[in-house]
């Protein structure tokens, strides 16, 4: 992929730590004059022995958007004063995080995610980015904002 200086890439999937990944990434972005793509992967539940018990017309691609948006809303308001592009794909987080940003000035991701153990320092799928990712990789740990 060719490499495009212009984006910060920044996982969100809902969660408190990825709404503060999006905010460093707003500030990220006005730093190296960069526009936003806010990235939520989503997969099919893992299901047991039988068939899956979920309703016909559920669509997992358009509750991932509509989480999207309201966390991009809800963190950066209705009109944000930087450009946000909303990017929902299926697939694994952590490998479509990586493919993603792959070019891009820098990616952003909390350090944990809605899954896993809480007391862990990192998530599996921040683990993963920071260890692979081809560009720099900001893990956002805590509370603390970003500068105004």
């Amino acid at each position: 992929m060719t490499a495009d200086r212009s984006r910060i890439v920044v996982g969100v999937d809902g969660s408190e730590p990825s709404r503060q990944a999006l905010r460093w990434a707003r500030f990220l972005s006005r730093a190296f004059d960069a526009e936003i793509e806010a990235v939520t992967a989503w997969t099919f539940p893992t299901v047991g022995a039988g068939a899956p018990n979920w309703p016909d017309d559920w669509d997992p691609a358009a509750d991932a958007a509509q989480v999207l948006h309201e966390a991009v809303v809800d963190t950066l308001g209705e009109h944000p004063d930087t450009p946000v592009h909303e990017r929902v794909v299926e697939g694994g987080a952590a490998r479509t995080l990586l493919e993603i940003s792959s070019g891009a000035r820098m990616l952003v991701v909390g350090s944990r995610g809605h899954g896993g153990f809480s007391a862990l320092l990192l998530g599996s799928v921040s683990a993963a980015c920071a260890e692979y990712a081809a560009g720099a990789v900001l893990v956002v740990h805590g509370d603390t904002p970003p500068p105004p």
